[in-house]
């Protein structure tokens, strides 16, 4: 079963299929939350085009990729002149979203100073440009995403709670793809075929072990590893049979029975991709083209969330000290 780019067959898609069909023909806001990976901008257009919305543009931002002094304009606009480099007038997201559908991605990391003005667009639906005084009126419909704990920043006070509430008017939560053992074979095939026909190769066999090995991964990377481990198998394959660089899964196999919150699943799969990049973090091939942000994005994340290759070394060199513990000790009197 899917919708768009959305295929599967479990119980908690088909779930989720409900809850896109049960939002997408009214006009309230809707949280997607979830962790890296698991497909929020692809539910955010599913929602747009199963929406009455749908002949209307669909604009998308992703509010970690843009710096923060240059957010407020890129959301609104600005006016000539409104700063250095302002050479013309330009219009932002809002207005290019007008009777449309605009997905704020990493919603999480607006900033504060910044977050008040969109609850004014979003509850009276008026922008004003940046550097300017008049008032345009606006009619978007708008889709936020985050794969942060939203609430636990309101408590924190690092997101302001009348915003989270306005954005939060209709939550879905996706499951991560260690959740939706159900759909991985579903969603490998049409890998395959896709970088398939895009290669120019004909793939016609996925071998019963290599389905097997994809099948008990855990995924902490969800369906956007997913995607590039089977976009590099296709590169591999010569033959009519995939063939897939198993081993590679088991050098970046992160345990996940740490991972308790949303920004644990994050800081797991960035380390997996660094893993996988033999720490390339730029580049076409790097970590962050894989993950799907800039590079200057990905180092902040790191920074933020305290990931370097010194730290993972030295926490690798711990564990393995502890493992060379013997089992018993000798009982002393």
């Amino acid at each position: 079963m899917a919708i768009l780019n959305l295929i599967g067959r479990s119980p908690k898609f088909r779930a989720l299929l409900d809850e896109i069909n049960i939002v997408a023909p009214v006009d309230s806001a809707v949280l997607v939350q979830g962790e890296t990976g698991t497909g929020k901008e692809v539910v955010a257009q599913a929602i747009h085009e199963a929406s009455l919305r749908s002949k209307n543009r669909f604009v998308a931002v992703n509010c970690a990729a843009i710096p923060a002094a240059l957010l407020e304009s890129e959301l609104f606009g600005h006016e000539r002149g409104a700063f250095t480099g302002a050479v013309a007038q330009t219009i932002g997201r809002f207005q290019a979203a007008d009777r449309g559908t605009l997905f704020l991605d990493e919603i999480g990391d607006l900033p504060l100073e910044l977050q008040p003005k969109l609850l004014r667009a979003l509850q009276e639906k008026q922008i004003e440009r940046l550097g300017g005084g008049h008032t345009f009126q606006v009619d978007v419909r708008v889709v936020a995403a985050t794969n942060q704990d939203l609430w636990g920043m309101v408590q924190e006070k690092k997101f302001r709670a009348d915003l989270y509430y306005r954005l939060n008017v209709f939550p879905i939560r996706l499951p991560p793809l260690r959740e939706r053992g159900d759909d991985i074979p579903l969603l490998i095939e049409h890998f395959v075929e896709m970088f398939a026909r895009r290669q120019g190769k004909s793939i016609e066999r996925i071998p019963d072990e290599v389905m097997e090995a994809l099948t008990r991964y855990s995924w902490p990377g969800n369906i956007r590893e997913l995607q590039n481990f089977i976009e590099r198998s296709v590169i591999l394959t010569s033959g009519s049979e995939l063939r897939a660089p198993i081993a590679d899964l088991a050098e970046s196999e992160i345990q996940l029975d740490d991972v308790r919150t949303l920004e644990d699943a994050n800081r797991a799969h960035i380390k997996a991709t660094l893993c996988e990049t033999k720490w390339v973090v730029g580049g076409p091939n790097g970590a962050a083209a894989r993950l799907g942000m800039h590079r200057t994005t990905l180092i902040a994340k790191m920074q933020k969330l305290g990931i370097s290759r010194e730290a993972i070394e030295r926490s690798t060199e711990v564990r393995e000290s502890y493992t060379n513990v013997p089992q018993s000790l000798p009982m002393h009197a």
